[in-house]
């Protein structure tokens, strides 16, 4: 399977940290072994000292397809989770700086702790969704799906037409403004509307 992820998909979000607004979709990989196993701490990794959160809504695709119509598009998932895309800024700044990729500021093991798949039919409207992100009880993040910039159908017409979609993958729709560090021993809770669905500790 595999983690396709949405970069700068709300445009306040682009703004904080200085990145221009996009006109298409930006979307990078995460290997399966980003994933968190569940009841599993987040262990803050050796090589960075500035782990920043990023709350996202998390599709996952149900039948196989490429080059699907946008119109077809909400055919190809019925599920939704929240994650979190836990980046390494400090990294991500170093290889920006020298022009390389940064996979290794995104995709490191545990990078993409992810809340259980829930049916989208428990929602009114999933293109009008509030969702956020805590910690040790203080709201840090809250977004709602209604600002991103490419919508879920358009996510999945775009990628589809570089990646064959697989049954399993799943795709990391972007984050609101608001992103910033994690320290260990803080207690992380991750809620669609006012449900929680994600809880983990970083150790």
């Amino acid at each position: 399977m595999k983690i396709i992820c949405i970069g700068r998909n709300y445009a306040n979000h682009a703004k904080e940290l200085n990145n221009p607004v996009p006109t298409e979709p930006i979307f990078f990989l995460k290997p399966e072994t980003s994933l968190l196993p569940k009841n599993n701490p987040f262990v803050y990794p050796s090589f960075s000292n500035d782990v920043q959160h990023e709350v996202e809504i998390v599709i996952k695709i149900n039948r196989l397809g490429k080059h699907i119509d946008q119109k077809f598009a909400h055919k190809y998932y019925n599920e939704i989770a929240v994650g979190v895309d836990f980046t390494a800024r400090d990294i991500q700044q170093q290889c920006k700086e020298k022009g390389l990729p940064w996979e290794k500021a995104k995709a490191f093991d545990g990078s993409a702790p992810t809340s259980k798949f829930v049916s989208i039919q428990q929602f009114e409207n999933i293109n009008k969704l509030n969702f956020s992100l805590q910690i040790n009880g203080e709201t840090k993040q809250q977004g709602n799906t209604k600002d991103m910039l490419f919508n879920f159908d358009q996510i999945v017409a775009y990628v589809s037409q570089f990646f064959t979609l697989k049954i399993g993958d799943i795709i990391y729709t972007g984050t609101p403004s608001g992103v910033g560090p994690v320290k260990i021993n803080d207690k992380i809770d991750c809620f669609i509307e006012e449900k929680k669905m994600l809880s983990f500790n970083v150790k």
